[in-house]
């Protein structure tokens, strides 16, 4: 499985996990979840995409197949 880029962009923008949960409006444990490889729904992807200031055209960068 690909792992998804969340978390190394994330840092890059210097966002703490909490800081992107609550702009994806989900918890700090999915945002832990999703960092560490585990699969998870397409409103979720869409979410994180969007909060770290991405367009959903970008999901191929953020979570490559």
């Amino acid at each position: 499985m690909a792992q998804n880029q969340v978390k190394k962009i994330r840092e890059s923008l210097l966002m703490s996990k909490a800081e992107l949960a609550r702009k994806a409006g989900v918890s700090p444990l999915t945002i832990t979840r999703i960092e560490g490889g585990y699969p998870c729904r397409m409103e979720t992807m869409r979410k994180i995409i969007l909060a770290l200031g991405m367009n959903l055209s970008d999901r191929e960068k953020v979570f490559p197949e």
